[in-house]
């Protein structure tokens, strides 16, 4: 745990007692704080206050008396469609808002590290799609080469769970934009940025609401370094504000397709070969086509971002290279579950919206598409273009019959359940195929996320495989 700083004897409220709302009252209790808890679930109350916390119900006006700050957990609306009504007060008595990141921040540094040989530093990873894949290899990498390293944020353990820091460690975070939107410290070393695409609109109140929620990550931030993707408009502009000039390396700019060769340092990615460059001229290579852990050019594009920020912190070349090797991937995005008769089955659940099923159909050669579930604003049209590899969808879910009716000539049949999309999938796949799991839709309508929906694909896959 990371106890917070500056907090003693102060009483501080948390909004939110789920998993990172729980560390947070921890953490600030053990920094000294009186900590007062709410929460809208009855039984999420009950479950807190018999862990000892103390409730307080911050609906009510007279129970914010001495309160000197209040602590929200990501998923409750600050600011769009409209704030949460405890936010609200908040706001009105003039008491500062925060969340657990923006607590890190001012937390992590302490008088101990003046002991250590080599400052810890942070990485922080923010953008679209990519992110908990940029995230989790840079740690991978660093682990590997046996650089001291914890991960945590939007992924794995919430970041005052992670431990005091360490001599010369380096601690991943992977950041989303209902966690930078709020924090009041946003201090990374080196900060990432994928790319960006449409989500999140409502909680943003439109396309440029979510940028500036990731652009604080920077704006706010002052990193060391930027590693920033720049196959967006937003990207690229966000790398020429960051930049002095061509000549500034302190911004990395990477992409997977175009190259970059003309700029102080960047990283792309072209026909499966990663490069770098520096002042001109290439600094280094890598063949990525044969890393089964990031098939297809949206992971070359996450390798290049996980690579430039591990050059940041002083790894070489070689040793990136060989820890990309034994990276297996995450569960549920491109995860490879088996390879049964010649056929490849891969899980891609995380793939909700059309960016990232489009990534993922762009991925592999002659596809058993199984899509579908609770669809989003817009539908699925925009995977026109990259329906070609498509050699027959099978739709499931909530949606099923408005995809039917959007994806054109492609072949398909209305499976309505994972196990009889998974079961015809595998029944007329042929040799070389890829029965590809790349939904384009929420899960809500059939499960409760889309971890639930990749591991009963996954369940199903390792049955056949038994069976074989």
């Amino acid at each position: 745990m990371i106890p917070v700083q500056a907090v003693e004897n102060q009483t501080i409220a948390v909004l939110g007692l789920g998993r990172s709302g729980k560390a947070t009252a921890a953490a600030l209790a053990a920094g000294g704080a009186t900590v007062l808890a709410w929460d809208d679930g009855v039984d999420t109350r009950e479950a807190a206050a018999a862990e000892g916390l103390a409730i307080v119900d911050l609906t009510r006006s007279d129970s914010w008396q001495g309160i000197s700050a209040l602590i929200v957990s990501p998923g409750i609306p600050h600011l769009y469609p409209r704030p949460h009504p405890v936010i609200q007060r908040a706001y009105e008595l003039g008491v500062p808002v925060d969340n657990d990141i923006g607590l890190f921040f001012r937390s992590y540094a302490t008088e101990d590290w003046g002991r250590f040989d080599r400052a810890p530093r942070v990485i922080a990873v923010t953008g679209s799609n990519g992110k908990s894949t940029t995230t989790a290899l840079i740690h991978h990498v660093l682990s590997e080469c046996g650089r001291p390293t914890q991960m945590g944020g939007n992924i794995g353990t919430g970041v005052l769970s992670l431990e005091p820091a360490i001599d010369g460690e380096v601690v991943v975070l992977e950041l989303s934009s209902y966690q930078t939107d709020l924090a009041r410290a946003l201090t990374p070393d080196i900060a990432v940025f994928t790319n960006l695409t449409p989500d999140h609109l409502d909680r943003h109140a439109g396309h440029g609401g979510y940028f500036a929620a990731k652009r604080r990550l920077f704006a706010e931030g002052g990193p060391d370094r930027a590693v920033i993707g720049v196959d967006e408009i937003e990207g690229l502009y966000l790398a020429n504000q960051l930049a002095m000039g061509p000549t500034d390396d302190r911004v990395i700019r990477i992409s997977s397709g175009q190259k970059l060769d003309q700029l102080a340092w960047s990283v792309f990615a072209r026909k499966g070969f990663l490069s770098e460059y520096r002042k001109g001229r290439q600094a280094a290579s890598i063949d990525l086509r044969e890393v089964q852990g990031l098939p297809g050019a949206h992971n070359h594009q996450n390798a290049c971002a996980a690579y430039a920020a591990c050059r940041a912190v002083g790894l070489a070349p070689r040793e990136i290279e060989a820890a990309f090797h034994s990276f297996s991937g995450l569960p549920h995005r491109s995860q490879t579950v088996a390879e049964i008769g010649g056929v490849r089955f891969v899980n891609d659940s995380k793939a909700t919206n059309v960016d990232a099923a489009a990534k993922a159909l762009q991925a592999f050669d002659r596809i058993r598409w199984i899509a579908g579930g609770l669809g989003k604003e817009g539908g699925i049209a925009a995977l026109a273009p990259h329906l070609g590899h498509v050699a027959k969808a099978y739709l499931i879910g909530h949606s099923a019959r408005d995809f039917a009716l959007e994806i054109g000539q492609t072949p398909y049949e209305i499976a309505e359940t994972m196990e009889q999309a998974v079961a015809h999938a595998a029944a007329e796949a042929e040799p070389g195929d890829t029965v590809l799991l790349a939904p384009a839709a929420a899960s809500f309508d059939q499960y409760p996320n889309f971890e639930k929906r990749g591991t009963h694909f996954v369940e199903l896959v390792e049955a056949l495989a038994s069976r074989a």
